[in-house]
C-alpha cells in the first residue's frame, strides 16, 4: 500500500515522469494548515498547537481514520535532524489539535499535517500540508548526510535493499536484526508492521509510503522484512525513516538514499 500527495507547491520543477511533490504547501483542495504555536525556544516545555481550516476559515472538526489515527504529525529540522512522528489531541470543540511538546534544538523545523477530511468533505483524499517553525538560539550543525542504507535504532540493526526510482515503482525491503539475528517479533505499529517516511533533501518534499500486505491483526508479528513500494517524485537524495515497533517499544530507523531514474523513463 501506498499514497503520494500532491500539493500546489515545490521548489523542483518536474520534468518528464516526474511527479508534483507534496507537503510543501500550507492549503491544498480546500484545506489549510493555521499558524502553529508552539515553545518560543529550545528546552522551553509547553503546547504545539494548530487548526486545519476549510476554504472559508472555518475549524475543520471531522476526520476519517487512516492508519489508526485521524492526523499524523511529522515534525523535523530542515536538515533532517530531529525526526518525530506523534499524535496530537483534537478538542472537537474549538478544532484545535495539540500534545505537549519541547524544542530539543534550535533551527528552523517544517511540520507537516497528514489526514483525511471526515464525512461531509470534499473527496479529497488524503491531505499533507506544513509550515516552517523557527526555532532561535545557536545552530549545532546535523550529522553527515551521504548515502547510508544502514542505521543503528534502540539496539537494532536495520538495512534497506532497493532502488528509489523515478518514473517507476521500486522495491524497498527494510531488514531488522538484533545481534546478528533475524527479528521476527515485529508488532502492529498504527495498522502496519512499518512506516516510511521519505523526505527530499533540500526542500523536505514528502513522500509518505506504506508497506505492501493486508494490515495485521492485534498479536500478529512478522520480520526481519518489511516491503514497500515507492516512487520518488524527482531526482535527488532522499532521507528514510522507518519506524517499527518490538515489544511495545517503537523505534526510527534513518536512512539516506539517491533516487535515480527508472530505465523505463
Amino acid at each position: 500500500m501506498q499514497h503520494a500527495e500532491t500539493s500546489t507547491e515545490s521548489s523542483h520543477e518536474g520534468h518528464g515522469h516526474e511527479m508534483p511533490v507534496g507537503g510543501l504547501a500550507v492549503a491544498d483542495r480546500g484545506f489549510s494548515l493555521s499558524v502553529v504555536e508552539a515553545p518560543a525556544a529550545a528546552g522551553v516545555p509547553g503546547q504545539l498547537g494548530f487548526r486545519i481550516e476549510d476554504a472559508v476559515g472555518r475549524p475543520v472538526r471531522s476526520f476519517a481514520k487512516a492508519h489508526e489515527r485521524e492526523l499524523h504529525l511529522i515534525v523535523v529540522r530542515t536538515d533532517g535532524e530531529h525526526f518525530q512522528h506523534v499524535h496530537p489531541v483534537l478538542d472537537r470543540a474549538t478544532g484545535w489539535w495539540s500534545l505537549p511538546w519541547q524544542w530539543s534544538a534550535a533551527g528552523a523545523y517544517r511540520v507537516f499535517v497528514d489526514f483525511a477530511p471526515g464525512e461531509g468533505a470534499n473527496d479529497a483524499g488524503s491531505v499533507v500540508l506544513s509550515r516552517l517553525v523557527q526555532v532561535p538560539g545557536m545552530l549545532e550543525p546535523g550529522l553527515d548526510r551521504a548515502p547510508s542504507s544502514t542505521s543503528r535504532a534502540g539496539g537494532f540493526d536495520v538495512t534497506v535493499t532497493g532502488d528509489l526510482l523515478v518514473g517507476g515503482s521500486g522495491p524497498l525491503t527494510i531488514t531488522v536484526e538484533r545481534e546478528g539475528s533475524a527479528v521476527r517479533s515485529l508488532e502492529p505499529y498504527l495498522g502496519a508492521f512499518g512506516h516510511l517516511v521519505a523526505l527530499r533533501e533540500g526542500d523536505l518534499g514528502y513522500l509518505h509510503v506504506h508497506p505492501e500486505g493486508s494490515e495485521p491483526s492485534a498479536g500478529d508479528l512478522s520480520g526481519p522484512d518489511v516491503v514497500f513500494h515507492a516512487q520518488a517524485p524527482t531526482a535527488g537524495r532522499y532521507w528514510l525513516f522507518f519506524d517499527f515497533q518490538v515489544d511495545g517499544a517503537v523505534h526510527t530507523a534513518r536512512f539516506a538514499l539517491d533516487a535515480r531514474r527508472s530505465e523505463r523513463s
